[in-house]
Parts: C-alpha cells; sequence; structure tokens
C-alpha cells in the first residue's frame, strides 16, 4: 500500500502484483485478512480520533498477526498527515496478546492438605 497527502486530503492505494495502483479508503489484504475485517468492522467509524486510529490498526494487526507464523512479530503504526509522516508505535505482537487477552494470576498455596482418592 502507499499512503499519502496531496492538496486534496488523504490518498490510499493498493498496488498489487495482478494489476496496477487501486485507490481506495482502507484496504486489507494477506492470509489473515479477514480476521482481520472482523475488527476493523466493528471498531471502525469515519470520524476516529488519531489515538482511535492508532488503537484501531493495532488490534486488527495482533488479530490478523498472532497466529500466523509467517506474519512477523511487530505491529508498526504510521500517521501520515499533511505535515509527512512519523512512526507512533512499534509493538510486539506477543505483548500487545497480553494486552488485550489479560490473564488472571493463579495462586496456589501450598499449606492445604491434598486429599486424593474420592
Amino acid at each position: 500500500m502507499i499512503a499519502g497527502w496531496d492538496e486534496k486530503g488523504p490518498v490510499l492505494y493498493y498496488v498489487g502484483s495482478e494489476a496496477g495502483p487501486t485507490k481506495g479508503t482502507r484496504f486489507l489484504i494477506g492470509s489473515r485478512s479477514p480476521v482481520a475485517d472482523i475488527v476493523l468492522d466493528s471498531w471502525y467509524h469515519y470520524d476516529m480520533t488519531v489515538e482511535e486510529a492508532v488503537e484501531l490498526a493495532r488490534r486488527f494487526m495482533y488479530h490478523a498477526t498472532f497466529s500466523d507464523g509467517v506474519s512477523g512479530g511487530t505491529a508498526s503504526v504510521y500517521y501520515v498527515g499533511p505535515d509527512g509522516w512519523k512512526n507512533l508505535s512499534g509493538n510486539d505482537v506477543g505483548k500487545l496478546h497480553y494486552q488485550y487477552n489479560p490473564v488472571e494470576p493463579v495462586v496456589i498455596r501450598h499449606d492445604m492438605d491434598v486429599v486424593s482418592g474420592a
């Protein structure tokens, strides 16, 4: 994908191997894109703030890549605006897993008697 900004505002193109550039407002590509599409459809709205868009980007990249061994391990988020671009985050997908799926700690007490059998 190619993202940018011109005198009319934001522009986004998908450049695939099978055709020339296609202009659009959002694209999902790759083997896990159906999973990311569910997240995108659940959270996306047109007037999102930059913070909401960044969080959405992290979420759908996490959901698309966590269980896919060939997708890489970092969810990098960039902002493209009228004054250029900047890298907003580069999150380890494994760490995002625990952020989005918190694990409750299990306390094992060793001072209790264990009774076996019925």
